[in-house]
């Protein structure tokens, strides 16, 4: 009867190819981020105000959604 393994191991290829996945999600993250923070900056206090931030909201407001 033939034994058959189950046990899973992680060649560097796969560890590598996981690296580099997570790196490319850090960068799009890391970029939306710095996308919504310079057109939130773009707007006037009034229109800030219209969307219930001010500017100082903003940082937070960032941080929260791209963490």
């Amino acid at each position: 009867m033939a034994a058959t393994h189950t046990n899973v191991f992680y060649t560097a290829p796969v560890r590598k190819a996981g690296f580099i996945t997570t790196f490319i999600a850090a960068v799009k993250d890391w970029n939306d981020a710095r996308q919504t923070r310079m057109q939130l900056n773009k707007l006037s206090d009034r229109e800030l105000a219209d969307i219930g931030l001010c500017r100082g909201d903003i940082d937070t407001v960032v941080e929260k959604t791209y963490r």
